[in-house]
């Protein structure tokens, strides 16, 4: 019968003072220690492991120890050979040797190992093999016919390794992949190089004469290709790089090249070189606080000042120099204080789009800067806004208008705010205190100064019978300066003027629940009345700086003041009433269903502003529907009152699994000549189909319809993706039927490659 045998040993060993086939029975461990480390009058017994573990020096230079585990041992003392057999594992510093068999030179310090040889290292890199040399406290190896599998589970293997004593390593006609091998078929893509040698203290992988396949089909050669070694989380070096063309640009290649500055800052330099532009310079720049953040990017060209080939918009010329930036800031001052920063500029109302840049379809860009105040109960902030029209579309329509209205946009610096509530007293009410001023400047020379200041008092209650109620009292005080406000063509204000505005209101729910043994089911009947003057508002003489987007929808209703800014007050008596019902099931699934509808007791300049003047509003509400996690469903709507056809209709619905799904939209939106910014009929269609064709290839297509009179497919287009552990291989194609100057009847088409450790490059 084997006997089994488990060693430990020092790194540098003297004369062996036993043998292990000295005792009848096999002991837990033992260790062989230096002469100079055993005292003459220590208690040595084999199997007590706590007795022969040597004494942890705190000196720097001491030596790693080596551990051994094998089935079978065998030592001998003259040549200084340990012979490990079965299951041997060696254990030194942080590396780990599995073998079938092992031989161990004490005095050289080298180790041999044969058979299943697995070698485990420090980075996580795992090497396979069949036989290894090991030296130089196992920091140094030679192998034939090699197999490294590294920490980001990519692969190398090798004719001949070598690894020396500072970690770098040598491999000869070599290959390497991210992909998996699976019954030994070849990888997707693999580089086949004469050398590959990996500098550790650089952390780079290099190679000679190297060889791209895709599916054992050469493809690429390389007489030197360099990428950072699975270790690297970040450092300075080329991205990926994109390429494409476009009606503007013409042909271009945008190379991306990242500077690592430190651990939280770098910069970003990704220029178009254009066959039509010449070179376009674009970047991006990071900083990262430990309290904030700084993003900043931008472009810049030089244009040669042409217009657009389209009829419609010659008249229309580019400026010589174009260009944008857009700058997010964020930083925590202290506990309380909270500082943003938000600039986002565009040379022309039409550079966004030429360049396909973030806010291409954004009618306007919003700038602002703001000092937030977070504490208890109480809310402060100092904001100031600057605002851009960047709408192409009216610009092309009707440049007059969109001259008068770009000099109409207000500059809002600054805008204050604070907000109070107090403790809530023992029956539950409290107060709240909002006040906020407002500096208005336009460059048609119109001003604005307003301050203002609401008082409310607030009290919610729920009765015996579980009906909730809540009490609300309010007073808004407004006082204003106004200078060179035009209401009408040559009727111009200028002064000072205060009003008062009180309001009253309370709300009454009562929800009814419903339970079986498989959903439960809640009715509630909700009413809100509100009390206050009529008002006119003073429209002659105070400009509306931020209440001029007015809707009636499902999410106001209810609400006492359905405007969103403080320049108008919603004035008039009313009784709103609606009712919500919803559906939930034990297991799974969720329906719930709203509808609304108010009563004017008075006249309401709010109803007037929405084109809905009489006593009953139109009905408004919404439907949410997902009994099953295969479907989602959620639509809203506006219905008239006396003919039952939809002013507003939205819809949104998904249908089906990860695997196959389909997504619509739908949008319907009546005239409106009521509003600040006048809207056409708008009826739109999206609908998008995305499938997994198998576990590697996806296929999605959609198509996006205007469905009024003139309309016609807006943009439809598709992608096919390919996309595995180490591969993503993307095709996209877009048609443009827009009514702009740079995508009328215009296509895009882009192709991407990305190598998973390696990049890539493609289409923007």
């Amino acid at each position: 019968m084997k006997r089994k045998y488990f060693l430990m040993l020092g790194v540098c060993l003297g004369v062996m003072s036993f043998e292990a086939d000295a005792y009848n029975e096999p002991y837990a461990g033992a260790i062989v220690r230096k002469e100079s480390e055993v005292s003459p009058k220590s208690d040595f017994r084999p199997g007590d492991i706590t007795n022969i573990m040597p004494e942890v020096k705190k000196d720097e230079d001491k030596e790693q120890e080596i551990y051994f585990s094998a089935d079978e041992m065998e030592a001998n003392e003259n040549e200084g050979v340990i012979v490990a057999k079965g299951n041997v594992i060696v254990t030194r510093d942080n590396l780990e040797l599995t073998s079938d068999r092992l031989w161990y030179n004490q005095k050289e310090d080298v180790i041999k190992a044969q058979g299943n040889v697995i070698l485990k290292e420090a980075d996580g890199s795992v090497l396979y093999t069949d036989e290894i040399t090991l030296s130089q406290k196992m920091n140094r190896a030679e192998i034939d016919k090699v197999k490294v599998i590294m920490r980001d589970e990519s692969r190398i293997w090798a004719d001949r390794f070598v690894k020396k004593v500072n970690d770098n390593k040598q491999m000869r006609n070599a290959s390497y992949t991210a992909c998996d091998m699976c019954n030994g078929k070849s990888p997707l893509w693999q580089i086949d190089a004469r050398k590959v040698t990996h500098d550790a203290k650089g952390q780079n992988i290099h190679y000679n004469d190297a060889v791209m396949r895709i599916k054992n089909v050469p493809v690429f050669y390389f007489p030197f290709l360099s990428h950072p070694s699975p270790e690297v989380k970040r450092r300075s070096g080329l991205l990926m790089t994109s390429m494409g063309s476009s009606s503007y640009l013409g042909q271009y290649i945008r190379p991306t090249y990242f500077f690592d500055i430190s651990d939280q800052t770098d910069i970003i330099l990704s220029p178009y070189f254009t066959t039509d532009r010449g070179v376009v310079l674009g970047g991006q720049y990071r900083q990262y606080f430990y309290n904030g953040h700084i993003n900043m990017e931008g472009t810049y060209l030089e244009d040669d000042g042409s217009g657009y080939n389209d009829k419609k918009y010659s008249r229309f010329k580019r400026p010589s120099k174009r260009g944008n930036l857009f700058l997010d800031a964020r930083y925590e001052i202290n506990d309380y204080w909270l500082a943003n920063l938000d600039l986002n500029y565009t040379s022309d109302v039409f550079y966004l789009k030429d360049m396909s840049l973030s806010g291409q379809d954004d009618a306007w860009l919003t700038s602002k800067i703001a000092f937030e105040r977070f504490k208890g109960r109480d809310y402060a902030s100092i904001e100031g806004y600057y605002y851009k029209l960047t709408s192409y579309s009216l610009k092309a329509r009707n440049d007059a208008e969109y001259r008068n209205r770009m000099k109409s946009m207000p500059t809002v610096a600054p805008f204050m705010e604070y907000e109070h509530i107090s403790t809530p007293y023992s029956n539950g009410s409290y107060f709240k205190t909002n006040i906020s001023s407002a500096s208005v400047y336009r460059d048609n020379d119109e001003e604005q100064q307003r301050l203002s200041m609401i008082n409310s008092w607030e009290l919610p209650y729920t009765s015996n019978y579980g009906e909730q109620y809540k009490f609300v009292a309010s007073l808004k005080s407004d006082l204003y300066y106004i200078d060179d406000y035009m209401y009408k063509p040559n009727d111009v204000y200028d002064g000072t003027l205060g009003r008062v505005f009180p309001q009253l209101g309370v709300e009454w729910r009562l929800p009814f629940v419903r339970a079986t043994e498989t959903t439960r089911q809640i009715l509630e009947p909700v009413v809100v009345a509100t009390f206050a003057p009529t008002l006119d508002n003073d429209i002659l003489k105070i400009p509306n700086a931020d209440s001029a987007d007015a809707e009636f929808d499902d999410a106001n209703i209810l609400s006492l003041d359905r405007y969103a800014g403080y320049d108008r007050n919603d004035d008039g008596s009313r009784i709103s009433y609606g009712l919500n019902w919803s559906s939930y099931g034990n297991i799974m699934g969720r329906t719930s269903a709203f509808i609304a509808q108010s009563y004017q007791l008075t006249d309401s300049s709010f109803m007037k502003v929405i084109g809905d003047d009489e006593k009953f509003s139109d009905y408004v509400g919404r439907i949410y529907a997902s009994p099953h996690k295969y479907l989602d469903l959620n639509y809203r709507f506006r219905l008239d009152k006396d003919t039952y056809e939809l002013d507003y209709s939205e819809l949104g619905a998904r249908i089906g699994t990860d695997i196959f799904n389909v997504y619509t939209s739908y949008i319907y939106l009546q005239p409106n000549q009521n509003s600040y910014y006048t809207t056409e009929e708008r009826k739109e269609l999206y609908l998008s189909l995305s499938t997994n064709l198998t576990k590697n290839w996806k296929l999605g297509i959609y198509d996006r319809i205007d469905l009024t009179d003139d309309g016609g497919t807006l943009e439809h287009g598709g992608h096919l993706t390919y996309e595995d552990e180490c591969l993503k291989l993307s095709f996209v194609t877009k048609k443009y039927n827009y009514d702009n100057p740079t995508m009328d009847d215009d296509y895009e088409i882009g192709i991407t490659f990305f190598f998973k450790t390696l990049g890539g490059f493609g289409s923007k």
